[in-house]
């Protein structure tokens, strides 16, 4: 076996994980994006798997995604969350969430959802968040607002949860 079998071979054996990027985007009254797919019951924030298999990173998937999803092209601010899912029947998910920023009128009306994916986009209060984004998804997006209240730095999640 050559080395570069060798090597081949052991980064083959190593342990697999999915990255997730999305952007937690709010209006002036301080009410949080969400975007409905078309593909799974519930609500989301815009975003979606990282593809790193083609060289992109966390920052530039939330990017892509937030274009591809509701047509807006917007440099990411700063990271607000990151968040360790496990799941059965699938390997762990890591999730990136970040600051997308506040959105302006002009803003709220450029939006163009991406037809094959979503049915529909809202502003919700933050009072309404865990009705509406459930598990860990919910406690990642409040854990993100408390940054962002806060001043502090990346909240570190596991499952939704701060650790650390």
């Amino acid at each position: 076996m050559t080395t570069t079998d060798a090597y081949a071979a052991y980064i083959a054996s190593l342990p697999r994980i999915l990255a997730g990027a999305a952007a937690l985007f709010r209006d002036a009254e301080g009410r949080v994006l969400l975007v409905e797919p078309n593909y799974r019951d519930g609500w989301a924030l815009p975003g979606g798997t990282v593809e790193s298999d083609d060289g992109e990173t966390p920052r530039q998937g939330a990017r892509r995604e937030t274009l591809e999803e509701i047509g807006l092209d917007r440099e990411m601010g700063r990271l607000l969350a990151v968040d360790w899912v496990h799941g059965t029947g699938r390997p762990p998910i890591v999730a990136y969430l970040y600051d997308g920023g506040v959105l302006s009128d002009a803003d709220l009306k450029a939006i163009r959802l991406q037809e094959e994916e979503l049915l529909s986009w809202r502003l919700v209060p933050h009072t309404e968040l865990p009705a509406l984004l459930p598990g860990s998804l919910g406690r990642r997006v409040l854990a993100a607002l408390d940054v962002l209240t806060e001043g502090s730095g990346t909240a570190e999640l596991e499952n939704g949860d701060r650790v650390g």
